[in-house]
């Protein structure tokens, strides 16, 4: 695996060989020992799985847990473009979001940071994404901010109309969270 830091503080790209033939393709998309080598502590302690259609935009959640909560993110099925953005207050890169684009069949998959706020948009019919996380999942401690918060801008590859939940839709923005001490410390 080949890992790769990103603008974002304590985000990478992680990628690995994908071996393709007449049956289909394999990868290892997960070695921990590739990011012991590489210093990245990443402790798995829940794995998830979410399919979505075209144009869903899921997120853009985080968690506020003390343990915090880094994720690393693949796409098993379709292809998505999945954005990070710190939400961390007192990070050098608060603010900033980046956008990777995830294919089943590619090489790259993320990992964020804790703190980060994760979100995503399908650009094939169907996706599928995988979690690996480092903490469990603790719905009094998980938050999400509007995917379209002008703020952040994230640009989300829309071939339609958006289908978010209404959850997500009406989310706080960046600044509403930030105002209400409602974000993760650095």
């Amino acid at each position: 695996m080949k890992v790769t830091e990103l603008s974002i503080l304590g985000a990478f790209i992680v990628e690995s060989k994908v071996w393709c033939d007449e049956r289909g393709f394999f990868r290892e998309w997960f070695k921990r020992g590739d990011l012991d080598a590489a210093h990245v502590d990443f402790p798995i302690q829940q794995a998830n799985l979410s399919t979505s259609r075209r144009d869903v935009v899921r997120g853009l959640h985080y968690s506020v847990a003390p343990e915090g909560q880094a994720k690393l993110v693949t796409c098993a099925f379709g292809e998505l473009d999945d954005a990070v953005v710190d939400v961390r207050v007192g990070s050098p890169t608060f603010g900033r979001a980046e956008v990777v684009h995830l294919a089943a069949n590619e090489e790259r998959s993320l990992l964020l940071p804790a703190g980060a706020a994760h979100g995503f948009c399908v650009t094939s019919e169907v996706a599928v994404l995988t979690y690996l996380l480092s903490s469990p999942f603790n719905a009094a401690m998980e938050l999400e901010i509007n995917p379209f918060d002008e703020e952040i801008g994230v640009p989300w590859p829309l071939s339609g109309e958006a289908v978010v939940s209404e959850k997500d839709r009406k989310a706080p923005s960046l600044a509403q969270r930030l105002a209400a001490g409602e974000l993760p410390r650095y």
